[in-house]
């Protein structure tokens, strides 16, 4: 679903081996159910995920029936579809060069971000939703994963363009 995406990414996923279809942000549910998808993927973009609070709704239609991946904007819509809520940053994170860490596999990457707004972590329900990654710089929430479904986003920009490599694995 494509709410400002990367061509970056999209090369990636291509990459991979995906057969990539890209959807706008306002595709309905039997517009993307009509391909048969293997996932979902909710791409980057700019502004305020309140205001696509559509997508959010969108994609709860996926949830326990298909995979979804969520970066950037993507990861603050499947926080809202989650049942979270998100707030603005004081600064906002920009940059190529913030330090996240995995909380599973006890591992840091430098990471590229560009975002003004956050999912507020206590807003998610810990019974369903994991945390797995976090800001070191502020300690902000940048991952989670659900605990039942393949559920999982990130909020900054793993496709690394532009930026450090440490964070392509997610795609895999």
């Amino acid at each position: 679903i494509d709410c400002g995406i990367k061509f970056n990414i999209l090369r990636m996923l291509t990459g991979l081996g995906c057969e990539v279809h890209v959807f706008p942000a306002r595709a309905s549910v039997n517009e993307i159910k009509g391909i048969n998808p293997d996932g979902i993927f909710i791409s980057n973009g700019p502004g305020d995920p309140a205001a696509v609070s559509y997508v959010a709704e969108t994609v709860k239609h996926f949830f326990g029936i298909l995979p979804v991946f969520g970066i950037c904007l993507g990861h603050q819509i499947l926080g809202l579809a989650l049942g979270g809520r998100t707030y603005k940053l004081k600064f906002g994170h920009h940059g190529a060069n913030h330090p996240v860490k995995d909380l599973i596999n006890n591992r840091i990457s430098i990471t590229s971000q560009n975002h003004g707004f956050c999912v507020d972590m206590e807003s998610l329900n810990a019974k369903e939703v994991e945390l797995v990654n976090v800001n070191l710089n502020d300690c902000t929430l940048e991952g989670v994963r659900h605990k039942n479904w393949p559920v999982f986003s990130f909020q900054h920009h793993p496709e690394s363009a532009p930026g450090p490599h440490d964070a392509r694995y997610l795609f895999d």
